[in-house]
């Protein structure tokens, strides 16, 4: 099939090898990859901050630019839950309603759309070392995504996945709520990475860059040595 990417701006600006990684690895499944530039923000900021009609300004291109699309693939529940779950919100009783709910039903989060859609759990990668996996809010509480990339990441040739006491709670991040409130922001990250150092893993994954950034960021304010990875970055270690 042909997938329309659609690449959040902190990956467009920061984590470019993100994106890559997962157009690698959908060309490896002999899919064609469809990537528009000018479409590198869904909006979010604007949405978490309350100012919904600069949002919906941003969404539009949005629609229009995937309208024809036959497959959207996220690497980023944050993003894929924007644009899935609020944006028939913000559409509300707008003359784009119908083509934002249409566009809602075509988006899949990267490793949903492995699992569920093309029902890929192995793909041949290999990486050695020791993992422990963060879940992003809007993918598990939004999408419902949990086992998806667990799935993916117990099919990687020696790797091990050992999980955190507790893979429920925010990183503090979330987009905005890191500006307005840096010292609660902080204090929850903090939180985290002390559940992730626990384990003793080597890299802290998930497949949202946005929290990554958040974490990595305090582990090496304290200069310790886990380090973060997106779940793409690997299973593109084929």
């Amino acid at each position: 099939m042909t997938i329309s990417l659609f690449i959040p701006c902190f990956i467009d600006q920061l984590f470019p090898s993100v994106g890559i990684s997962v157009v690698r690895i959908l060309e490896k499944l002999g899919h064609k990859v469809d990537f528009d530039e000018s479409l590198v923000c869904c909006g979010q900021p604007a949405f978490n901050t309350g100012c919904w009609n600069e949002a919906r300004d941003v969404a539009i291109r949005v629609v229009d630019g995937l309208k024809n699309a036959e497959v959207v693939v996220i690497p980023s529940g944050s993003c894929g839950a924007m644009i899935r779950v609020f944006y028939p919100e913000i559409f509300k009783g707008h003359p784009k309603q119908e083509a934002a709910l249409s566009l809602a039903h075509k988006i899949y989060e990267f490793s949903e759309f492995l699992v569920d859609r093309l029902g890929v759990v192995d793909l041949g990668s290999r990486f050695p070392a020791k993992v422990t996996f963060h879940n992003g809010c809007h993918g598990l509480r939004e999408l419902r995504l949990k086992q998806q990339p667990r799935q993916l990441l117990r099919h990687v040739k020696e790797l091990t996945l050992v999980e955190m006491d507790d893979q429920t709670s925010c990183c503090g991040f979330g987009g905005t709520f890191a500006v307005k409130f840096p010292m609660i922001s902080t204090a929850m990250g903090e939180a985290k990475c002390a559940s992730a150092l626990e384990t003793g893993a080597d890299f802290l994954v998930s497949n949202d860059s946005s929290c990554l950034m958040h974490l990595q960021g305090l582990l090496s304010r304290k200069k310790e040595k886990l380090k973060s990875i997106h779940l793409a970055e690997i299973l593109a270690s084929f």
